[in-house]
């Protein structure tokens, strides 16, 4: 790991922490952006579960619409906002490529996901169409019936995905719209740089 590496990663820990002990109703969510094999643009926001020197991780249906464009195109942006730090809000965009996290670690943080959240993980075909909310509730109780009285394992179709960063950009706002940017940024040969960016 690289010093201007370590040096955003640990930018963004420090801004993380201080969101998790502000005002923000939700300092893990983030908008992830992704394409699909025709290069069409779409973002949703998730949750943030993990993050270290490898990457940021996130948990979804592998055969949703992210999973599926992550897949086939593993580039994606994240975006976290929050409003309520400093003077005028902070906001921090990274970009990289994404890798799926390894099955011991998916397994590990499903088991720790309340149970009603793993059988939801069972019952849902997530981004596939849905004829009505009676359909969705009579999948809940099929899967509820299955695992009666027995752990909910993880199922084969869901798991994590890391975003291994080669950008961060951090947005310091100010009044007057007179805002502060730094982007650290590695090139080809994994080589990073930082620089001050108009706002």
């Amino acid at each position: 790991m690289t010093d201007l590496y370590a040096e955003a990663l640990a930018t963004f820990a420090a801004l993380y922490a201080e969101a998790q002990n502000s005002a923000e109703p939700e300092a893990s969510a983030m908008t992830v952006a992704t394409a699909n094999v025709d290069g069409r643009p779409s973002a949703r926001t998730v949750l943030l579960k993990a993050f270290d020197a490898r990457g940021f991780v996130f948990y979804t249906h592998l055969d949703s619409a992210k999973g599926r464009d992550l897949q086939t195109h593993p580039q994606a942006a994240l975006l976290f906002l929050w409003r309520s730090l400093r003077e005028a809000g902070i906001q921090v965009r990274i970009e990289g490529g994404v890798q799926l996290v390894s099955a011991d670690e998916s397994d590990a943080y499903f088991a720790s996901r309340p149970r009603m959240s793993q059988i939801g993980a069972w019952a849902s075909r997530q981004s596939q169409t849905l004829g009505s909310r009676e359909e969705f509730d009579a999948a809940i109780a099929k899967v509820e019936a299955t695992f009666e009285g027995r752990e909910v394992p993880r199922p084969d179709g869901w798991g994590g995905f890391r975003v291994v960063p080669q950008a961060f950009e951090f947005w310091y706002g100010a009044r007057f719209r007179l805002h502060e940017r730094w982007r650290y940024e590695a090139d080809a040969a994994s080589h990073w740089s930082k620089r001050m960016l108009y706002p």
